[in-house]
């Protein structure tokens, strides 16, 4: 498998199939005198963004603190709890149950909620 091609921001879906974002990172472990193995696949806009410059993660971090983000550091997968990688990656987990989803609901609680009709 080609972990680049295979994984990295592919659809990431929970349990039920419900979206969770995609994949913005995969962290491997190394290990002495063995090869390394993947321990998590990661899911933020800071990993997104540290991928293209690690000033813009700092940066995405501090407005995202500021507009009273609770988490601004990535959610980790475990490895283990990948299920299947194809045309989504499907994991063993609850997407409710997970920070993974942590924009998209302060953006429905804080923005979308105020539009007329929105809520």
């Amino acid at each position: 498998m080609d972990i680049i091609r295979d994984v990295l921001d592919n659809q990431l879906v929970d349990r039920n199939q419900r979206k969770m974002g995609k994949v913005d990172g995969i962290v491997m472990e190394l290990r002495d005198s063995e090869p390394p193995r993947l321990a998590y696949i990661e899911v933020g806009v800071t990993t997104l963004s540290k991928r293209l410059n690690p000033r813009l993660a700092r940066l995405v971090a501090a407005i995202a603190s500021k507009w009273g983000a609770k988490q601004s550091e990535p959610f980790r997968i475990p490895w283990s709890k990948v299920r299947d990688v194809g045309i989504d990656v499907e994991v063993d987990v609850e997407a409710e149950a997970t920070p993974a989803l942590g924009y998209e609901k302060w953006l429905r609680d804080r923005i979308i909620a105020r539009i007329p009709g929105g809520g």
